[in-house]
């Protein structure tokens, strides 16, 4: 399947949100108005997601996809691990929970992409690092779109040559996990890195980073992208789970930044006392992630948003509680 065959009428892609936000309603909401929904797989056990995926369905005859991580094991510091942890455990006792224990796992990709292709879903994006040839000959022999997440031009190119029907193309300014596959620094702006991969491969681009209302979207068209995904733009949606205190936050405002706290992966979020408390997590991503989960959790619960993930882009204050739909037209430019 080519990106033409599944590209949005609108040129709106919405962001998989992955935790919580994404939901088989927003996706359907965002593709019946003409966009393109994306399921966010991660976190998801394959069993929820078949679940979401004929829930969507259900909701939709409009095509959307499905975004996987591709989880690559690395060396980790286990030192640098066990003292994160350390560190951490008076915050955990102090909501009355123990820490998870930090471990490696893929995500249950293999059984992802078997629901996948059982229930036919039109394009499947990936981030976190480029699926290996076979992912993408299962994937295009069965007729499904791969759109991997790449946040430079050597990622490009790579990504191109592997066969990509279209990338996500993950500037600096986006919220959320950064698409980058090896966890390093990517501080370039969403424009500029449009405009250089542009002119490095011949493949359709979807940008991604601060996209929040007509104008980022038609800057971004501009600079190279056949479409624009957006994500933080959708957080107040009422079909979007986003959690309660996250909603409260988004709407009180503030700066962003770039963390490992929470997960031991550079992600961007709303800055607030978790963050600044522990600025010197070490890169190892799942690990940390199992490891804050069960802390996260009873904060999310309380309704504390000083200890959870609020995850936002640059553009957040743009951001607002009105329907999928009428968010989709707004950003069209």
């Amino acid at each position: 399947m080519s990106a033409q065959a599944v590209w949005p009428e609108s040129g709106i892609v919405l962001a998989p949100l992955a935790g919580g936000p994404s939901t088989p309603e927003l996706v359907a909401a965002v593709s019946n108005a003409g966009g393109l929904g994306f399921l966010g797989a991660g976190y998801l056990r394959a069993e929820a997601l078949a679940e979401q995926i004929a829930r969507t369905h259900a909701l939709t005859d409009a095509p959307f996809g499905v975004n996987v991580f591709v989880l690559e094991e690395r060396r980790v510091d286990g030192d640098a691990l066990a003292a994160y942890a350390e560190e951490l455990r008076p915050e955990a006792e102090a909501l009355g929970v123990r820490l998870g224990e930090p471990r490696f796992e893929d995500d249950e990709l293999d059984a992802k992409l078997a629901v996948v292709l059982d229930a036919g879903v039109a394009v499947v994006a990936t981030t976190c690092a480029l699926p290996q040839p076979a992912l993408f000959r299962r994937l295009r022999d069965r007729g499904t779109a791969v759109w991997p997440t790449v946040t430079s031009v050597a990622e490009a190119r790579a990504a191109a040559a592997a066969g990509a029907d279209a990338l996500v193309v993950q500037g600096a300014e986006a919220g959320g996990h950064r698409g980058t596959w090896d966890d390093s620094e990517d501080d370039t702006p969403l424009l500029t890195l449009l405009a250089d991969i542009a002119r490095a491969v011949d493949v359709p681009l979807v940008a991604a980073g601060g996209i929040a209302d007509a104008e980022n979207v038609a800057a971004a068209f501009t600079a190279g992208a056949r479409a624009a995904q957006a994500g933080t733009a959708f957080l107040l949606a009422p079909e979007a789970g986003t959690s309660a205190p996250h909603r409260r936050a988004l709407a009180a405002g503030g700066d962003t930044a770039v963390t490992r706290a929470f997960t031991g992966r550079r992600a961007r979020g709303l800055v607030n006392a978790f963050m600044r408390m522990h600025p010197d997590a070490p890169s190892a991503y799942p690990h940390v992630h199992h490891v804050t989960a069960p802390l996260r959790a009873a904060a999310r619960a309380g309704g504390d948003a000083e200890r959870i993930n609020l995850w936002a882009g640059t553009r957040h204050a743009l951001a607002e509680p009105r329907p999928a739909a009428e968010i989709v037209a707004r950003l069209r430019p």
